[in-house]
């Protein structure tokens, strides 16, 4: 009758044999890995540095230059536009002789498209500083570009006074 002790024997050596295996196995992944980090690493760690380094110094902006502003035109040289849009009758040919009466050019008078509640003053692109000052010389607070209406509606004037209720 064979024992379990003996049965046991034929098994170690295979245990130790896989152990060692894997030792050695180990072993030689981590030198491998090492050689790839010599081989490897060296360049990628230079071109990690060169990169880090790019990205952390500030961008440089080109010095574009502005656009050559045009000069704003005199009082003179500006044409409006006056639309009633209040309904009430007389009040554009009053408002376009306020209008004259502060050196604009007088262009279209005449009834805007529906009501409008209050009195704004509507510029044409590029013609931002002329829409300001004839604001501040009628008094109106609302001054800003073309809504709803297209530059040819204006008939060549640089600014449309719309008056409201």
């Amino acid at each position: 009758m064979q024992h379990a002790h003996e049965l046991i024997d034929p098994i170690r050596p295979w245990r130790r044999a896989t152990v060692a295996v894997s030792a050695v196995a180990t072993i030689e992944l981590i030198a491998l890995a090492v050689i790839g980090l010599v081989v490897f690493g060296n360049p990628l760690a230079s071109h990690l540095r060169e990169s880090a380094a790019a990205a952390s110094t500030p961008r440089v902006r080109s010095a574009h230059p502005l656009p050559a502003k045009k000069p704003e035109l005199a009082r003179s040289e500006t044409s409006v536009m006056v639309l009633n849009g209040g309904g009430v009758s007389g009040a554009a040919h009053a408002a376009a002789d306020k209008v004259t009466g502060h050196g604009y050019l007088l262009g279209q008078i005449g009834n805007a498209a529906g009501d409008t509640p209050r009195t704004l003053v509507m510029y044409r692109p590029g013609y931002t500083a002329e829409g300001k000052r004839l604001g501040r010389d009628l008094h109106i607070r609302i001054v800003r570009p073309l809504d709803g209406m297209h530059p040819a509606q204006l008939l060549g004037a640089h600014l449309v006074l719309i008056l409201g209720k």
